[in-house]
């Protein structure tokens, strides 16, 4: 029984997206690994990007900085 879980940041991922995201993993696993889509769990958790941090920085103060 695969568990996925997505990770994104929450910046207006659709309906439709997930649905593909979601889907594509089934059928990635099914693929792969042959496991059965009726068992296989895909979670999509939507991530505030203040809480989300790259490099030390939150999300938001990582895109703000100088790039050189």
């Amino acid at each position: 029984m695969p568990y996925v879980n997505i990770k994104v940041t929450r910046e207006g991922v659709t309906r439709e997206q997930k649905a593909e995201l979601i889907a594509g993993v089934t059928a990635l696993l099914q693929q792969v690994l042959q496991k059965d889509p009726a068992t296989t769990y895909v979670v999509i958790d939507e991530v505030e990007l203040d809480n989300w941090g790259v490099a030390g920085l939150s999300v938001p103060a990582w895109r703000a900085r100088p790039r050189s």
